[in-house]
């Protein structure tokens, strides 16, 4: 998958070949036509077992954390690319900008659909302990997922507002201001 990724990131979805591929995971083209047949579903594979293996990571993660707000902040940093050009964020782009058929929508939907899940796990815990204020969670997850992927927009494309400054801690500090109880400096 690992091969796959690093092509898709190199070349581009359109431009990566299933040979290409091949070639990197050191395997014949046949071989990854088997297990996968059509490039498309390759991408969507792949992109699914990169979020599976960032996800686990990143609930290891969490499982550490001390707070609902540290927890906040290791999903700020896992959902931001790292650095213009980040192989799992440019798989996402790739695959986004496709046309899928309605199994992929749904595998997409299920990804996405993720990242929300996970958000809002954290700020109910967040609410429930008294860190956090109480937002409407659907509409605060919304917001700031929308945020935050307009932030890895920018990231990936290289403006020049990130090169000096830290997207996560513009994200987490927007964050943070929102969720805020009151009374609280």
């Amino acid at each position: 998958m690992w091969a796959a990724i690093g092509v898709i990131a190199e070349k581009g979805a359109a431009a990566a070949r299933m040979s290409d591929i091949a070639a990197r995971a050191g395997m014949s083209t046949g071989h990854i036509l088997y297990h996968f047949g059509k490039k498309d579903r390759l991408l969507l594979e792949v992109l699914a077992w990169s979020q599976a293996d960032l996800w686990t990571r990143f609930q290891e993660a969490a499982d550490r954390a001390a707070s609902p707000d540290e927890k906040l902040d290791l999903f700020v940093r896992f959902y931001l690319p790292r650095r213009q050009g980040d192989e799992r964020y440019a798989l996402w782009t790739q695959v986004l900008a496709q046309r899928h058929d309605e199994a992929g929508r749904k595998i997409l939907t299920e990804l996405l659909d993720g990242w929300d899940e996970r958000l809002e796990a954290i700020l109910r815990e967040g609410r429930d302990s008294g860190h956090f204020t109480d937002v409407d969670l659907p509409e605060f997850t919304v917001r700031a997922v929308a945020m935050l992927s307009g932030l890895s927009e920018d990231v990936m494309f290289g403006r020049s507002r990130w090169q000096q400054a830290s997207a996560h801690a513009f994200a987490l500090s927007a964050l943070r201001r929102e969720l805020r109880p009151a009374g609280r400096g």
